[in-house]
C-alpha cells in the first residue's frame, strides 16, 4: 500500500499543502476548524509526517542524547530509566548511545542527532569538550565537575561520602583496612580511595600501606580480588573493606564466606549506592545511598532549561547518606 503524502493529506481536505503544514506543526495561522478537518484526513489517511524533513528544516530533533561508555549493573539502570521517565515528562525523546571507540563517540555527539547531551564517558577530553560548545550542544557531565555557558555537571561527592564511611569503620575499632577499588579511569572510583586514605591519614593510620584491591565495580572481579587476597596473605589480613559500589561488596562478602569467615563477625563490609538488594542481600549491606534518580531527573532539567535558555551552565555535588546495616556491625 502507498504511504500517504502531505499532498494527499491536502486533497482530501480540500487545502493547500502550505495550510497543512501549518496545521501540523502547530503554526497558529490556520483556523479551528480547517485544522480539525486537516488532522481528520491525516488520521484517515493514516498519515505520518517526514519527521526528518522537519529536522532539518527546524535544526532540532526534540531528542534528549545520553552518551555513555557503560551500561552495565545497577546503577546505569537505575540512572537511564530516571532519565527516561524525566524526558518522557519534557515531551522529548530520547537516545542512548554506547559507542566503541573515541571517533564514533565524537561522531554521534556532533551529528545533529539530539538537542543535547547527557555524558557519563572517561574518554571526553577538554577539546572535545570545546568542539561541543563551539557547535552550541548543551552538555551535562555526570562524570567530573565542570561548569561553562552550556555545559553543567551533577556528581556526587565520592570523596566526602568515602571519607565518612571510613572513618565509621575506625570508629568500629578497625585499624586495618582494605580498598575495592572500581575502574582505573573512574572519577568515583578515585575520589572514594582518596577519601579512604585522607581518613586513614586523619586518624593517624598509615594510608600508604592500606591494601587496595581490583574490584573494578564488579561482583565477580571483586570475589576473584577478595579471594586471592585470603590465598596469597600470611593470615595478618585486613578487618574491614570499603567497596567502591555494593557489586563489589556483595564479591568481597561471598569470598569471605567462601573461605568460612562471617560478616561481619570476622570481617566489616561497606558499600556504596544502596542499589535495591543492598536491604535484602544477607548480611544486610551497611553503604552509602547515593540519590542516582535525583541525578537523573535533575540531569534532564537542567539540560531542558539551558535548551530554552532559561539557565546557564554550573556544577551540582549531590551528597548521600550513610545508611547502618548489618555488614560492617554495630559501634
Amino acid at each position: 500500500m502507498k504511504k500517504a503524502t502531505i499532498k494527499d493529506v491536502a486533497q482530501l481536505a480540500n487545502v493547500s499543502i502550505s495550510t497543512v503544514s501549518n496545521a501540523l506543526n502547530g503554526v497558529n495561522v490556520v483556523k479551528p476548524g480547517t485544522r480539525d478537518k486537516i488532522l481528520a484526513a491525516a488520521a484517515q489517511l493514516n498519515y505520518s509526517p517526514n519527521l526528518m524533513g522537519k529536522q532539518l528544516r527546524s535544526g532540532q530533533t526534540n531528542q534528549i542524547g545520553v552518551f555513555t561508555d557503560s551500561v552495565a549493573g545497577p546503577y546505569f539502570y537505575t540512572l537511564v530509566e530516571a532519565i527516561s521517565h524525566a524526558v518522557a515528562a519534557k515531551d522529548y525523546g530520547m537516545t542512548v548511545t554506547l559507542a566503541n571507540n573515541h571517533e564514533a563517540l565524537m561522531n554521534a555527539l556532533l551529528g545533529n542527532t539530539c538537542d543535547g547531551a547527557i555524558i557519563f564517558d572517561h574518554r571526553i577530553q577538554a577539546t572535545d569538550l570545546d568542539q561541543l560548545m563551539t557547535q552550541g550542544v548543551p552538555t551535562i557531565m555526570l562524570d567530573r565537575p565542570i561548569a561553562g555557558p552550556q555545559l553543567s555537571s551533577i556528581i556526587f561527592d565520592s570523596f566526602k561520602e568515602s571519607y565518612q564511611a571510613t572513618r565509621y569503620l575506625i570508629k568500629l575499632g578497625h585499624r586495618r583496612l582494605a580498598f575495592l577499588a572500581g575502574y582505573d579511569n573512574n572519577r568515583d572510583s578515585h575520589e572514594r580511595l582518596a577519601g579512604f586514605k585522607q581518613a586513614l591519614t586523619d586518624a593517624g593510620l598509615a594510608a600508604d600501606s592500606a591494601v587496595i584491591l581490583r574490584g573494578l565495580f564488579e561482583e565477580g572481579a571483586s570475589f576473584n580480588a577478595v579471594k586471592r587476597y585470603l590465598h596469597e596473605t600470611d593470615g595478618a589480613y585486613v578487618s574491614a573493606f570499603l567497596a567502591g559500589n555494593d557489586l563489589s561488596a556483595i564479591g568481597a562478602i561471598k569470598a569471605l564466606n567462601a573461605e568460612g569467615y562471617e560478616v561481619p563477625h570476622d570481617f566489616s563490609v561497606v558499600g556504596f549506592d544502596d542499589i535495591e538488594i543492598a536491604s535484602y542481600f544477607q548480611p544486610t549491606l551497611t553503604t552509602v545511598r547515593n540519590p542516582i534518580v535525583r541525578q537523573g531527573r535533575l540531569a534532564v532539567d537542567e539540560l531542558v532549561a539551558m535548551l530554552a535558555g532559561e539557565q546557564a551552565g554550573r556544577e551540582q555535588v549531590l551528597t548521600g547518606q550513610f545508611m547502618v546495616r548489618e555488614s560492617a556491625g554495630m559501634p
